[in-house]
């Protein structure tokens, strides 16, 4: 087992074994092992040469340790001999119709006659001694490793019954009244389930007893665990629903990987490497495919699957990497005279599900050399002798290149070389036996005819069983492919559906933007208009007690300009300058010389533009004390706050200009006081 094993599962591996006490006495003890998945993306997980899991170990009575089983949930419930967990077989299935639904009872040591827990843990490299902790560990490793067979007493088909929650009484006033109302919620929470079964797509079938005004209760036997059911037990008012799986007769021994002999694997490299495995009767047995697994774990996987005598590519040439596999299973290689076509693969693996494009190309590969193999199987099949393995003639043959003769002949010796001829080396080795007489040597030749032909027709039924489980899975696999069909179907029209009320929509939103082009191209239009009309807006603007305003985007000439050009700049406007800083002189006297009514400023003026205004008498507000209204380019302001403000600015120039008159006046009578002090003192 490798590190890889334990990181790859989800759920924690219980290992157990008695500690102290008898089973078949009162309260026994159990030394229980934990192995608890590993995160590699979580900062405290060991390194990979560290251990392979975080290791719980406790000692715990049954009751905790069934109360541990219930709250963890565990993978599997591990241990050297399942009876160490009930003293009979009715208390096993008890303790098995106990466990959560995906928790599995696996006896790591065999099946019916278990082998010593110490030869299976030495042959799988797992530590072992011989303390309950550490078999009980050992255990939970091995399970962990998919050794052992999982111990059951359940069929893989569930009984789901729906009936009534409660008595329909013994009678009185309201009792067809009361009895119809159960029996009607029973149906109705019969027809609740079976819509469920259908959207999980399980196979089931449905036995009804239909009483007065609906169900009196109704039986689902579906065709799955009780995991992979949508339907729990529950007990709501009039209904009871019970979720039951199946008993067997007896106990059974599954094992926990059914490894298949001789397979072919078709191998598809690159980023996402992807595998599969196909049997030496073509049937599709595995799919692989990963983005991060390296080439130890795809080994890992492929041995899991089988022996492989084949390893195929899907071009030309076998790619380095598919060629490491064929060497290190010591396979024959096979690949396409040319590279496979898309379609052809396609053809190929209509019949198989896979996942992606990777698995869809390894499987065609597998697929393509079993076609290419698959007279050359039946040929050799043909010349195998009954009593010996088949699939290993075809190996040694197709693997290791030598002739069916020579390998019949290896295995036959192998087998103790006797044959059919046994009897004659013995007659040649034993003088004492006297000579057998021409009926009785033909006696002898048609008994081991006989038995020859008899061992044949065993083969044959053999052969005819296996034919019969094939044609059984294939018919399976086709109501499948018709149910995803139909699955598929319903998609299509689905998606259909959704495509033309998308396309509708598209059209409509096309319309709506046209519409909406054409309605702001005419308002432009308007605008136009009503501007040509009233290119005069005091007019207008007077009725509502406004005066119009003309912005210009900052106080420089190229504005100016561009302002002018626009709807022109005259005498008596109110011009709004958006942003007044930065102007000079020059661009204040071109402003100047349009003779503006008012000129509205947002941010501060420079002194030498505010000068220039101030020289030709042209009033400049704050646009704080003069709201201005915009929409598009017109812009308006309240005519009394327009007025309040320049009067404002009036009163203020007044001062100014005093404030600059006697200045200057200062400065002039400091200039003559200068001039007459000055001849003074010369003389």
């Amino acid at each position: 087992m490798t590190t890889r094993t334990i990181r790859a599962r989800d759920r924690p591996v219980f290992g157990v074994d008695v500690h102290s006490g008898d089973v078949r006495g009162d309260d026994p003890s159990y030394a229980l092992v934990i192995l608890d998945p590993v995160d590699e993306d979580d900062p405290d997980a060991p390194d990979a040469d560290g251990p392979m899991a975080r290791v719980t170990r406790d000692v715990v009575s049954f009751r905790k340790l069934c109360r541990l089983i219930d709250d963890r949930e565990p993978l599997y419930v591990a241990t050297d001999n399942a009876y160490e967990l009930a003293a009979n077989k009715n208390e096993l299935v008890g303790f098995l119709r106990s466990l959560p639904d995906g928790t599995r009872l696996v006896q790591v040591t065999g099946a019916e006659r278990p082998e010593p827990l110490s030869r299976v843990a030495s042959r799988h490299g797992i530590p072992y001694g011989k303390k309950p902790m550490k078999e009980a560990e050992a255990s939970a490793r091995l399970a962990a490793a998919n050794v052992g067979h999982e111990v059951t007493a359940f069929t893989d088909e569930t009984r789901v019954k729906v009936s009534r929650g409660r008595s329909t009484g013994k009678g009185g006033w309201s009792q067809d009244r009361y009895t119809r109302r159960i029996h009607g919620n029973v149906r109705k929470r019969t027809r609740q389930v079976q819509s469920k079964l259908k959207e999980a797509n399980l196979d089931f079938e449905r036995d009804v007893t239909e009483k007065y005004g609906g169900y009196a209760n109704a039986t689902f036997a579906v065709e799955a665990r009780p995991e992979d059911i949508p339907v729990s037990n529950s007990r709501a008012g009039d209904v009871r629903v019970e979720v039951e799986r199946e008993r067997r007769d007896g106990i059974e021994y599954e094992p926990l990987v059914r490894r298949r002999d001789r397979v072919i694997v078709g191998i598809d490299p690159g980023t996402t490497t992807a595998a599969a495995v196909v049997g030496l009767d073509g049937t599709v047995h595995a799919l692989y495919s990963s983005r991060t697994a390296d080439t130890a774990e795809v080994t890992e996987w492929i041995i899991e699957q089988g022996r492989p005598i084949i390893v195929a590519a899907d071009v030309e040439p076998m790619p380095e990497t598919v060629e490491k596999f064929r060497r290190s299973f010591d396979a024959a290689g096979w690949r396409p005279t040319t590279d496979l076509p898309v379609d052809e693969k396609l053809h190929r693996t209509r019949e198989a599900g896979y996942d992606n494009d990777h698995e869809r190309d390894a499987l065609a590969a597998a697929l393509y050399a079993y076609d290419d193999h698959e007279d050359q199987f039946d040929r050799i099949a043909a010349k195998t002798p009954p009593r010996l393995d088949r699939e290993a003639v075809i190996a040694g043959v197709v693997a290791g290149g030598a002739s069916v003769e020579s390998v019949i002949a290896d295995l036959s010796e192998d087998d103790g070389g006797s044959g059919g001829d046994g009897g004659d080396d013995a007659d040649e080795s034993d003088p004492t036996e006297p000579e057998r007489t021409e009926e009785e040597e033909t006696i002898r030749r048609l008994r081991e005819r006989v038995e020859r032909l008899e061992s044949h027709a065993e083969s044959l039924e053999d052969d005819l069983s296996e034919r019969d489980e094939r044609i059984a899975e294939l018919e399976g696999e086709l109501e499948e492919a018709k149910r995803e069909e139909r699955i598929e179907a319903r998609s299509r029209r689905a998606v259909s559906r959704l495509e033309r009320e998308t396309d509708r929509l598209e059209r409509e939103r096309d319309e709506a933007r046209e519409a909406v082009e054409e309605l702001e191209g005419k308002v432009e239009t308007l605008k136009e208009l009503w501007r040509l009309d009233h290119s005069n807006f005091d007019d207008v603007a007077a009725d509502r007690g406004l005066v119009s305003v003309k912005a210009v985007e900052q106080f420089t000439l190229d504005a100016l300009e561009a302002a002018d050009e626009a709807y022109g700049l005259v005498a008596g406007d109110v011009v709004y300058l958006r942003d007044a800083s930065g102007a000079g002189r020059r661009t204040a006297e071109r402003l100047a010389e349009t003779e503006p009514r008012a000129v509205i400023r947002d941010g501060n003026l420079s002194d030498v533009a505010d000068q220039v205004l101030f020289d030709h008498g042209v009033p400049v507000v704050p646009a704080d004390a003069v709201p201005v209204r915009e929409v598009d380019e017109l812009a308006v302001a309240d005519e009394a706050t327009l007025e309040a403000a320049v009067d404002d600015w009036e009163r203020r120039a007044e001062r100014r200009r005093k404030a600059e008159k006697q200045e200057h006046l200062d400065r002039i009578i400091s200039e003559h006081r200068a001039g007459r002090t000055l001849p003074e003192t010369e003389e």
